[in-house]
């Protein structure tokens, strides 16, 4: 195996770019309304708890990224549009195929499925484009 380059401010750049994704998917303005409703309807939602939600998600986004980051540079992805293809093929793989399971067994709703998964799908397009052509 080739030794990896790996630009770190894509990787910070494309962590930032899912944190900001996510405040706004699950905000007011699109998903935060059917989102809470179907997460904490039997639960109150606690400052500390979206204080630590946030921070473990920024880190969550910087080793997905980075991870990321190894699969584009392993398949020589060069262009926006292949860049996103990865995305979407790490999505579909390491994202829906294991969460579809789960929300199976815990009987969740398919709306809470589909915001969630929803979301991985834009955050990892966007983040494979931007790896691929940032290097």
């Amino acid at each position: 195996m080739n030794h990896l380059t790996f630009n770190p401010w894509a990787i910070v750049v494309c962590a930032v770019i899912q944190w900001v994704l996510g405040a706004i998917w699950y905000s007011p303005v699109l998903f935060a309304k059917p989102w809470k409703a179907m997460v904490y309807a039997h639960s109150d939602l606690k400052k500390n708890n979206m204080v630590a939600g946030m921070i473990v998600s920024f880190l969550g986004s910087l080793i997905l990224s980075f991870v990321l980051a190894h699969v584009v540079l392993w398949a020589s992805v060069t262009t926006p549009a292949h860049g996103a293809l990865v995305g979407f093929i790490m999505w579909a793989g390491f994202i829906v195929a294991p969460l579809s399971a789960q929300h199976i067994y815990e009987g969740r709703p398919f709306n809470l499925f589909a915001i969630n998964v929803g979301y991985w799908l834009v955050g990892l397009a966007i983040s494979g484009a931007v790896i691929a052509v940032w290097r």
